[in-house]
């Protein structure tokens, strides 16, 4: 019998919307870590009824580093995303000792779709707060004198 070379490959692309704000948390060596979940929905047409219906895949996402504090700032629920990475399981046990397990994306790339993240509204706020204050019209037509 032949032998087969199978090449080892988990990558992962999908796009999909927050489902909840990114939890941004720090290992106990101080390395971060954020967590968020997507919703990835498929749009199909089923024969029998000619009708258009959706099938929603939640996935768990989990990056680190410095790719983990850029999407805690900027991502949000609702946010639209972009992911790059691969599967990785995780298995526990529950308290009453069930065993569980879960795959999760560990993402490697994450591509912000959402027009206005946080941090530029984060950066108009600051922005607003420096300029000063606009003097109404009649107070400013007073201070200025005539040019002729």
């Amino acid at each position: 019998m032949a032998e087969y070379r199978v090449p080892n490959i988990n990558n992962v692309h999908i796009t999909g919307n927050l489902t909840g704000d990114p939890d941004l948390r720090y290992t106990p060596d101080g390395q971060p870590v954020c967590n968020f979940q997507i919703a990835s929905n498929r749009r199909y047409m089923d024969k029998k009824t000619n009708e258009w219906k959706d099938i929603t895949t939640f996935v768990r996402v989990t990056c680190w580093r410095q790719l983990a504090e850029r999407m805690g700032e900027v991502l949000r629920k609702g946010s639209a995303v972009y992911v790059e990475g691969m599967l990785q399981s995780r298995s526990w046990e529950t308290p009453e000792g069930q065993k569980r397990t879960a795959i999760d994306i560990s993402a490697l790339r994450i591509q912000n779709l959402t027009k206005s993240s946080g941090i530029i509204k984060k950066e108009e706020e600051k922005s607003e707060e420096k300029l000063p204050e606009k003097k109404n019209e009649e107070e400013q037509e007073e201070g200025k004198e005539l040019p002729f």
